[in-house]
């Protein structure tokens, strides 16, 4: 479907608008508001080229409260600098916040060095915001010695604190990715975490989207990590609603068409994008190419759903033939493509699938053969066929990576096209996945995941009793991941240890434990 896209294209051709418009604002229209501070939301930074960066803010005085901001459009200046102290201004320029897109900024700078760092930082009247730290990606054809990338993903406001962005701002990481569910969908409004919540305020309108990218988003530690470095972003399912295909929500609600443009048009406000698409491509040098993919807007039904509801249910693959149905789709036929001619093309030393769920297979019962298993139809387990066309692609490519979220869930695994086949020369281990855990998300029990790593063969270690992020070390002749674990998701000071760490060589797929 190209809803999506279409959404995305039109809330950037309104930014490009009302930049033009900047200097002829009239007075009262670029002033601040009633002399609020404007920048509780903070800065971000993301989507680096060797040229170019995207600087996003959201004027709001009052993070629980979209009424603070007057409804009238603000002229917002903003300034990009060599130095924290902005003595060397390397470029500046005004933008427009406009009430129709909540008051937000999305600055697309041009004309930067490449493999710099710069500071940045926006001005409304006498109000300044905090001051964030980015950087452009390294020339083409250059071979970086060294890559730090923090990978995150799902972090819902109701389950625990914050603290692993400030471990990842701490880490002063080059880049971070974001694999989804940025925010969820429902729970009560509060500026606290609080412990327990019952489910209640599910969003539906853009207004209520809105209000809760503003909740999260008022976080310092969120703030710090997305201040501390330039992200890349997709989104995943919670974004708009659990476990979502392209045309129903989980409650079939009858006006999903009006509720899906609601919450793409409040991610597009809120996060540092390059207005195309979702899925991008991002080269860092010759060191590392990365796919980031959309697995959530293209893809095709949830096989087998049960009757009188959407989304996605276990399934035994006996019985139901829909699971291996080449016709179905996870990324959609033209996104397919376009991730086959990259990966192809990609003179790149590490291919790096960003996206958002496990590709390996991950059998809920013991596999005696290739009619048995249970499987999670969300997953690409519900796609098998899509996923076998996605590994012939990838197999043109040196070095493919999979980072994965979603599931709440360390796990390191090796990926084989045809996972239900005796391992071997004509079955090779093609990819390797490194899947995080939840910044706050709850999960399965670790019995239960220890059950699941023991039964699949391609399972090396698996997690969920703990939260966090991860922790990637890109060099030219390895790559290596830490899973980074929270003492206590409860607690906002919480420590950060090490629970395993894994490295895959050059020109060898497959994940091996580091002592």
């Amino acid at each position: 479907m190209q809803e999506g896209r279409r959404l995305l294209l039109q809330a950037a051709a309104r930014v490009a608008a009302l930049a033009v418009l900047a200097p002829h604002l009239p007075a009262q229209a670029r002033s601040a508001a009633n002399g609020a501070y404007p920048f509780t939301l903070g800065v971000a930074s993301g989507a680096p080229l060797p040229d170019s960066v995207i600087l996003w803010t959201r004027l709001l005085p009052d993070p629980l409260n979209a009424a603070s901001m007057p409804p009238i459009a603000q002229q917002v200046r903003w300034e990009v600098a060599h130095d924290e102290g902005f003595t060397r201004i390397a470029a500046k320029g005004t933008a427009v916040a406009a009430p129709a897109l909540a008051h937000s900024v999305n600055v697309d700078v041009r004309g930067l060095q490449p493999d710099r760092w710069y500071w940045y930082r926006f001005m409304l009247g006498d109000a300044v915001s905090p001051v964030g730290r980015t950087r452009t990606a390294p020339p083409p054809g250059s071979m970086p010695v060294a890559l730090k990338l923090a990978v995150a993903s799902c972090q819902h406001w109701e389950f625990g604190h914050y603290a692993a962005h400030r471990h990842i701002a701490r880490a002063a990481p080059d880049l971070v990715a974001f694999l989804g569910d940025y925010i969820y969908e429902w729970g009560p409004y509060s500026l606290r975490h609080p412990a327990a919540a019952l489910r209640r305020n599910e969003s539906f309108t853009l207004a209520e989207y809105r209000a809760r990218y503003a909740q999260y988003k008022s976080d310092p530690d969120l703030q710090a990590a997305h201040q501390a470095a330039p992200w890349l972003l997709t989104w995943d399912d919670h974004e708009l609603a659990n476990d979502y295909s392209p045309t129903r929500d989980e409650l079939l609600s009858p006006d999903f068409v009006q509720r899906r443009a609601a919450a793409y048009q409040a991610y597009f406000e809120h996060q540092p994008l390059r207005a195309q698409r979702i899925y991008q491509r991002y080269d860092w040098g010759q060191l590392a190419r990365f796919h980031v993919l959309d697995t959530r807007q293209y893809r095709s039904t949830h096989a087998c759903q049960p009757t009188g509801r959407g989304g996605s249910s276990s399934v035994y693959r006996r019985a139901c033939a829909a699971l291996a149905d080449p016709r179905r789709t996870m990324l959609g036929r033209e996104q397919e493509q376009w991730l086959a001619q990259g990966l192809k093309e990609s003179k790149a030393r590490w291919n790096i699938l960003a996206q958002q769920t496990l590709m390996a297979q991950l059998s809920q019962l013991p596999l005696a053969g290739d009619s048995d298993g249970r499987f999670w139809t969300d997953g690409w387990d519900g796609y098998t066929a899509a996923r076998s066309r996605l590994l012939d692609a990838v197999r043109s490519a040196r070095n493919p990576v999979v980072l994965s979220g979603d599931v709440h869930t360390f796990f390191a695994a090796d990926v084989r096209r045809d996972p239900t086949r005796t391992a071997g020369a004509a079955n090779p281990i093609v990819a390797t996945e490194f899947c995080g855990t939840s910044v706050t998300s709850s999960s399965r029990p670790q019995a239960r995941t220890q059950q699941y790593v023991d039964m699949n063969r391609d399972m090396h270690f698996g997690r969920s009793d703990r939260r966090g992020f991860m922790l990637l070390d890109l060099r030219p002749e390895r790559a290596s991941v830490a899973f980074q674990a929270l003492d206590d998701v409860h607690d906002a000071n919480s420590g950060l240890s090490t629970l395993a760490s894994f490295s895959v060589a050059d020109g060898k797929p497959g994940s091996h434990r580091e002592a």
